[in-house]
C-alpha cells in the first residue's frame, strides 16, 4: 500500500526555512499541497474516531482521539525534523499522523497488539515512544497528565549540555516539543519544568492545547488563568497565542515558535485554543457531563470544515475533489482497522521482557584492597568514585541541592567537584526533587548519564512520582528502547539527634517500585564499587548512603573505614557478603544463628556478636534489589535460626517481607521462627537523643534477641 499517497511523511523542508524567525506567514502563502495534505489527514483522524466509536466492543481498551485538536497537531507534526524530540500527550494522534505514522501502527497500540511498534501491547492508545530513522525522537510517555513536562525538559537540558560541552555538532539545532493539555498545567511538576527551562534558557516549546475541559472539570472551576497568562510569571518564557482550530494560523504560529527556538535556543509557550469534539475517553462519554449548548459551541470550531471552506473559497478546490478525499480516507481507515484487528496479540511469554536493560556490570572487577594504602571513610570513597567517573566519561554529570562550588554537599560528599569540572558538569539545583529525579529520563535520551542527589531520604517523596511514573516504567513500556541509566544518591538513616525530617529510612518504600535497583553499602570499599557498578549497569539505581557511616563517627562503626579500591573496581549488584562467619563447631552443634542485615545493622550485629564468640554469622546484603537470595537462603539453611535486622520501622517493612520469604523457602531447615528486629513503629524519629535511642535498634537489643533465639 502506498502510504505516501495518503499524506504520510514527505514535506519539503527547504520551504519551511525561507521565513525569518518571528516573520509572519500569511495563510494565503501556504502551498495548496500542504493544505490538501492537512485536509486529508483531518479526514483520516475523523474516520479513525468514527470507526473506533462504531466498534466499541473491539476497541475495548480506554482511548482518546484528537477530534477538535487536529489543526494544531498536524501543523506541529509537519514542521518537526528528524533531529527533534517531541512528547505527545494522550490526545495527540493527529500529531503522530502529521509526523508520518501510519494509522495501522497507531491502531496496533489501540488494540494492544503484539506488533505495536511503541510498547508491544503494554500501553494505552497514543502513548508512543520511538527511535526511528527519519522521525523525531519520542521518549516513553506516561498517562499521568503533566508528568511528561519534567522528562521532556530534561531532553532540552541534555541537548544544551551537549552543545556547551561540544559533545555534539548538530547540523540543525534540535528543538524539543512538550505537548500538554491546559488542565495539566496546574500540576506542580509542570511549574518545576517551566522554572528550570527559563532559568537555563533551554530549547523547548511547551505546546498547550486548551479545550476548556479536564474530564468533567471545566476551566472556570479549575483555574484562575489559562496557560498563556500563567506563563507570564516565568521571567524569560516567550509566549504565543494561536487559534489551534485554524490550520493556517497554527502552521504560522508553530513555524514562528520552532524557528525562534532553533535560532535563539530559549523556551517558548504556545497556547492553542481548540474545541473538544470527541469524548474525554472511550470510557468517559461526552454526553454524560456536557450540555448540547456546549457541544454545539465547540462544533463551530471544527478544524475540518474551517479548512474545507478555505480550500473551496480561496484555493478554488472543487467540492467533488474534497468529497473524494473524505471517501478515500474512510475506505483507507476501514482497511487499516481490519488489518489491525487481525493482527496477533502479544505472546504471553514476553510479559516479563524489558523490565531492566542488560546490566553492563555483572562481575566483580579491579582491585578491592590495593596494597600500601591507608583506610578512608565512606564519604571520601564515594566522592572519589564520582570524581573518577567524571574524569573518565564526558557524558557523566552531577547535580543536586547544594552540591556546587560553595558547599560541595551538606555532607561534603561533592567537595571540590565543581571546582575541578566546572559549573556545567557539577551544579546546584533549586529545591525541586521532582525535577532532579525526572530530568534524568530526558538526559538519558540524548546519551548522557547523570548522577543526581536528593539531600535527605526524608525529602525523596516529591521525587517519588517521577521515579514511579516515568523512570521505573520507561524500559519496560518502551520495550527496551529507553532504559534510564542514572544514579540517585540519597543520604539516609538516623544518628545524633537528626530529628524527624533528617533521620528517616525509605528502603521499604523504594523496594515496592519495580524497575529500579537499590544499593545500601555499609563500608567504603562497597560504596565505591557499587557506585561504579551503578554507572555501568545501564538502569536506574538509588544509592542509599547512611550518613551515620559517612565518617565512622558513631561508636562501633570504625570498620566502615576500609582501604579504598582502585579506580577500576566494580562490585556488581545482587552480591551479598558474609562479614562474620560462625565456627564450624558451633554450626555442627546447633549452637549458631545468622543475621541478615545491611547498612547500620551490620555494625549493630557485629557488636552484638562479640558477646557470642563463634556462634554468629552475619550477611551484609549490600543491595536491596537485586537481592542475593541464594546467599541468604543457603546461610539460613546452614544455621536453622535467623534474625533479619533493619533500621526501619518494622511493621510492613522490607525486613518483614524478607523474613516471610525466608520462611517460605527455608521452612524445612528452620529450627525456630524467623525473627525480626527494627525500629519502633513510630511516625518519625524523635529529635531528643534519648528518645531516638529508645526507638532505634542497638547492639544491646540485638544481643537480647540473639540470646532468646539461641535458647530455642
Amino acid at each position: 500500500m502506498d502510504f505516501l499517497a495518503h499524506g504520510y511523511r514527505g514535506l519539503i523542508w527547504r520551504w519551511h526555512f525561507t521565513f525569518h524567525c518571528y516573520g509572519l506567514l500569511l495563510p494565503s502563502m501556504l502551498p495548496k499541497e500542504t493544505l490538501l495534505k492537512a485536509y486529508r489527514l483531518m479526514m483520516t483522524a475523523r474516520a479513525m474516531a468514527e470507526i473506533y466509536d462504531a466498534n466499541r466492543q473491539v476497541c475495548k481498551y480506554v482511548h482518546s482521539t484528537s477530534r477538535g485538536h487536529e489543526a494544531i497537531q498536524l501543523a506541529t507534526g509537519f514542521l518537526l525534523q528528524p533531529c527533534d524530540f517531541v512528547s505527545p500527550y494522550y490526545r495527540d494522534e493527529s500529531l503522530m499522523l502529521g509526523m508520518g505514522y501510519r494509522p495501522y501502527e497507531l491502531m496496533l497500540q489501540l488494540l494492544a497488539k503484539g506488533d505495536d511498534p511503541f510498547t508491544g501491547g503494554r500501553e494505552y492508545y497514543n502513548h508512543p515512544n520511538i527511535k526511528r530513522e527519519g522521525f523525531p525522537g519520542i521518549i516513553h510517555q506516561s498517562s499521568a497528565t503533566g508528568m511528561q513536562a519534567i522528562p521532556t525538559t530534561g531532553i532540552a537540558q541534555g541537548i544544551q549540555y551537549r552543545e556547551k560541552e561540544k559533545l555534539s555538532d548538530y547540523k540543525v539545532p534540535p528543538v524539543v516539543v512538550c505537548s500538554l493539555g491546559d488542565g495539566s498545567v496546574t500540576e506542580g511538576e509542570v511549574s518545576e519544568a517551566f522554572q528550570f527551562a527559563v532559568l537555563h534558557q533551554l530549547p523547548i516549546i511547551y505546546l498547550v492545547q486548551d479545550n476548556d475541559w479536564g474530564i468533567s472539570v471545566s476551566s472556570d472551576e479549575a483555574r484562575t488563568m489559562d496557560a498563556y497568562e500563567f506563563a507570564a510569571g516565568f521571567k524569560g518564557m516567550e509566549r504565543m497565542k494561536v487559534d489551534g482550530s485554524d490550520f493556517s494560523a497554527s502552521y504560522s504560529g508553530m513555524l514562528s515558535a520552532i524557528s525562534h527556538v532553533r535560532e535563539k535556543r530559549s523556551p517558548i509557550l504556545v497556547h492553542a485554543k481548540v474545541p473538544l469534539l470527541g469524548h474525554h475517553t472511550s470510557g468517559v462519554r461526552k454526553e454524560w457531563y456536557r450540555t448540547p449548548e456546549d457541544l454545539a459551541k465547540h462544533g463551530q470550531d471544527d478544524p475540518g470544515p474551517k479548512l474545507k471552506k478555505l480550500l473551496l473559497e480561496k484555493y478554488k478546490i472543487s467540492a467533488k475533489e474534497l468529497d473524494k478525499i473524505e471517501a478515500e480516507q474512510v475506505e483507507f481507515i476501514r482497511q487499516e482497522f481490519e488489518a489491525a484487528v487481525a493482527a496477533p496479540d502479544p505472546n504471553p511469554t514476553t510479559v516479563t521482557d524489558y523490565v531492566y536493560a542488560p546490566s553492563g556490570a555483572t562481575e566483580e572487577k579491579g582491585v578491592r584492597c590495593p596494597e600500601g594504602k591507608e583506610k578512608v571513610v565512606m564519604v571520601d570513597a564515594a566522592l572519589h568514585a564520582v570524581e573518577e567517573l567524571l574524569q573518565d566519561y564526558p557524558e557523566a554529570l552531577f547535580y543536586g541541592q547544594d552540591v556546587g562550588k560553595r558547599l560541595g554537599g551538606v555532607f561534603r560528599e561533592a567537595a571540590t567537584l565543581a571546582d575541578k569540572f566546572g559549573d556545567n558538569r557539577v551544579f546546584n539545583m533549586a529545591i525541586q526533587e521532582a525535577y532532579i529525579v525526572g530530568s534524568t529520563v530526558g538526559m538519558n535520551a540524548v546519551g548522557l548519564k547523570p548522577i543526581v542527589e536528593v539531600q535527605f531520604a526524608d525529602y525523596i517523596y516529591p521525587g517519588i512520582n517521577q521515579l514511579v511514573t516515568e523512570i521505573s516504567k520507561s524500559c519496560y513500556l518502551s520495550c527496551g528502547k529507553y532504559p534510564v541509566s542514572m544514579i540517585l544518591r540519597v543520604p539516609i538513616g538516623a544518628y545524633g539527634g537528626g530529628g524527624p525530617y533528617h533521620s528517616g529510612s525509605v528502603e521499604s518504600t523504594l523496594a515496592t517500585i519495580k524497575g529500579i535497583k537499590i544499593a545500601y553499602p555499609s563500608n567504603a570499599a562497597d560504596i565505591k564499587g557499587l557506585i561504579k557498578a551503578a554507572y555501568h549497569d545501564g538502569n536506574p539505581v538509588v544509592m542509599l548512603e547512611h550518613k551515620g557511616l559517612y565518617w565512622s563517627k558513631v561508636p562501633g562503626t570504625e570498620e566502615a573505614k576500609t582501604v579504598e579500591p582502585d579506580r577500576d573496581y566494580i562490585l556488581p549488584f545482587g552480591k551479598g557478603n558474609v562479614v562474620l562467619q560462625a565456627s564450624d563447631e558451633a554450626v555442627d552443634n546447633g549452637e549458631s544463628l545468622c543475621i541478615i542485615t545491611y547498612g547500620m545493622g551490620v555494625y549493630w550485629a557485629k557488636n552484638a556478636a562479640k558477646q557470642f564468640p563463634g556462634q554468629i554469622e552475619i550477611v551484609d546484603l549490600r543491595t536491596i534489589y537485586p537481592l542475593d537470595e541464594a546467599l541468604v537462603y543457603n546461610t539460613v539453611k546452614k544455621h536453622g535460626k535467623c534474625i533479619v535486622l533493619t533500621e526501619e520501622q518494622l511493621r510492613n517493612s522490607f525486613c518483614e517481607a524478607l523474613a516471610g520469604r525466608i520462611a517460605q523457602n527455608c521452612f524445612q531447615h528452620l529450627d525456630a521462627p524467623v525473627q525480626t528486629i527494627g525500629a519502633l513503629d513510630l511516625p518519625a524519629v524523635p529529635m531528643n537523643m534519648v528518645l531516638e535511642a529508645a526507638m532505634l535498634p542497638s547492639a544491646d537489643k540485638v544481643a537480647a534477641k540473639i540470646s532468646e533465639l539461641l535458647s530455642w
